[in-house]
């Protein structure tokens, strides 16, 4: 594997902040990467970043050992931290040549290589402008660019999006599948569900310093029951029984009346929904019911993270 964590921990004196941790990333693959306030996520990619050393296990990135006195491993990666790392009285083509110094580029490459960036990055047009005047979104596709200079092996990105607008989120979206077809592997940090689901192929989610799961989007899916709500005007004898009996369904509670609403809801948990709709509007017509509403819900990643990780609210 191109990335592995292997059994990662870290502390904080009392405060497990990584808990055994481990997970390995495939060359060219998007790994996506969710957690609640405080669960790990920052701890664990100061970590990959050669930021923070490790306070047990360890991380290594094509057999090289991730800590701060590595300093070889450090080309190989590109960091998209959440808080932005641009200096604002300098350019977004001073920035670009500043950072890409640092990492031993020199001219004529070192211009070549920025002015390539910000078309990559859509800023030629402002290459001469202070970034301080620019928008959240520019300044989040400049910060991007930043990263992209020294051409990293391995590019991780913590909340790319936060604070964009939608025409720069989907021109971020745009160049991360780019980055990634061009075999970039790449480690999506968001809060965003629709974003990791859309990108990742893969998903770990971490939760009080401990990987909850750690799997493909469908299999992840499989962890919760799709849903189908009925309200019905009354509940027949004998019909929760029936509903009940449908192959892959069970009653989610004892059927209730809704404040403001007529009739009676009828909550049903499936194993697929589009497979038990058929012999449900079956029975339904056999028993002569019209239902007054009838609303299925398929698994999506945001129920499974609630699931994983509870519905608290993080500080």
């Amino acid at each position: 594997m191109f990335l592995v964590v292997s059994d990662l921990r870290k502390r904080y004196g009392a405060l497990v902040a990584l808990d055994g941790v481990s997970f390995a990333v495939a060359e060219g693959e998007i790994f996506g990467l969710l957690g609640p306030n405080g669960a790990g996520k920052t701890t664990l990619l100061s970590i990959l970043s050669c930021l923070l050393p490790a306070g047990g296990g360890e991380a290594t990135l094509q057999g090289e050992r991730l800590h701060p006195g590595n300093r070889a491993v450090r080309p190989l990666l590109g960091v998209v931290p959440q808080d932005l790392a641009l200096y604002g009285d300098l350019t977004a083509l001073e920035n670009l040549q500043f950072f890409g110094e640092l990492y031993g580029i020199r001219e004529p490459d070192l211009s070549r290589r920025a002015h390539d960036i910000l078309a990559s990055v859509g800023l030629e047009d402002r290459a001469n402008v202070a970034a301080r005047t620019f928008s959240g979104g520019m300044k989040r596709r400049l910060n991007l660019g930043v990263a992209l200079m020294h051409r990293p092996r391995l590019l991780l990105l913590d909340e790319p999006t936060v604070g964009v607008d939608p025409q720069s989120r989907n021109h971020l979206f745009e160049m991360v599948r780019q980055l990634n077809a061009d075999g970039m592997t790449i480690v999506y940090t968001s809060h965003y569900m629709e974003e990791v689901q859309t990108l990742c192929k893969r998903i770990g989610i971490i939760d009080q310093g401990k990987l909850r799961a750690c799997d493909t989007l469908p299999n992840l899916l499989r962890l919760q029951a799709g849903q189908i709500r009925l309200r019905l005007r009354e509940l027949p004898a004998g019909l929760r029984e029936k509903l009940a009996a449908l192959p892959g369904t069970r009653l989610a509670g004892p059927p209730h009346e809704e404040a403001g609403l007529d009739g009676v809801a009828v909550l049903l948990t499936c194993d697929a929904v589009k497979a038990t709709l058929m012999p449900l509007v079956r029975l339904l017509t056999d028993e002569r019911i019209e239902p007054l509403a009838l609303e299925t819900e398929e698994p999506n990643l945001e129920r499974v993270f609630l699931h994983l990780t509870g519905k608290a609210l993080r500080d």
